[in-house]
């Protein structure tokens, strides 16, 4: 996709020819109205089938980028192509209706399309199956532990059928052992459903154990540094976190953003 001609505004498409990837960007910049530069010249592609996570240090735009591929945000320049009939977002937080039950939480896509409420009720039952909750459909937030609670809302972004799903950092608050657990179950999800997955972590093991590419990220303004493809066969069970090829990978992707980080550091730039 060429960049915008320059002086001319930038674009930002939601319906694409099906040759074309599911995600697209192309020299993609984001000015916010203060003054500060969040992302400069990021250029990626997802294709469906896909499941490709961004790395990079705290603020260096990674949830600027998720926003601007839901089209929550617009592009300051550069060209964006969202080719996909549905998008589904899942937060940092799981951002569920207190006074609703688990069920009725998935059932609000539905609900908000206009699906007749049997067909809902059935695709809520069929998305929280999926993650681990049958038993748990008439329960309410408060009920559920906070692992339980971001199954909920990704069975509420599944059941959308998303072509496009984005992910930011849905496991960053969880312990460690409710986080390793919920890597293999998504993992199992993709491998079902094979949309087209952008996922954001600070996790170099998360990053590596789900995807098919890492994208590393430098500090702000974020600009793609490195990529690393990931080459394991899907379903990956837990104990490849463990492997001597896994570990490689993980070093690989840590070292980019080290030298990242010493980069930014030698230019005067935030990290």
């Amino acid at each position: 996709m060429p960049h915008s001609p320059s002086g001319a505004p930038p674009t930002t498409t939601t319906t694409a020819p099906t040759t074309t990837p599911t995600l697209h960007l192309d020299g993609v910049a984001k000015r916010f109205p203060t003054g500060t530069v969040a992302l400069r010249d990021v250029s990626l592609s997802v294709d469906r089938g896909e499941f490709v996570t961004v790395v990079g240090p705290s603020g260096c735009g990674k949830s600027t980028l998720l926003r601007l591929a839901s089209g929550l945000d617009r592009v300051t320049a550069g060209t964006l192509a969202v080719a996909a009939d549905a998008t589904s977002y899942v937060f940092q937080d799981a951002t569920l209706l207190e006074w609703r039950s688990a069920a009725r939480n998935v059932e609000l896509v539905g609900e908000l399309r206009g699906v007749p409420a049997a067909q809902r009720r059935a695709r809520a039952r069929e998305a929280l199956e999926l993650v681990g909750l049958t038993g748990f459909e008439r329960q309410h937030p408060r009920q559920l532990s906070g692992g339980m609670r971001m199954r909920v809302s990704i069975a509420r972004a599944l059941v959308a059928e998303p072509d496009l799903a984005l992910f930011d950092e849905p496991f960053g608050a969880l312990d460690e052992i409710t986080r390793l657990h919920l890597q293999t179950e998504l993992q199992k999800i993709f491998v079902l459903k094979r949309f087209a997955g952008l996922f954001i972590t600070h996790s170099v093991s998360e990053a590596v154990y789900l995807s098919t590419r890492v994208l590393v990220m430098s500090g702000r303004p974020g600009r793609i540094v490195a990529e690393v493809d990931v080459p394991f066969d899907y379903p990956r069970p837990p104990e490849l976190r463990y492997a001597p090829g896994f570990a490689a990978l993980t070093g690989r992707v840590s070292a980019a953003l080290e030298n990242s980080a010493l980069e930014n550091s030698a230019r005067g730039e935030h990290a």
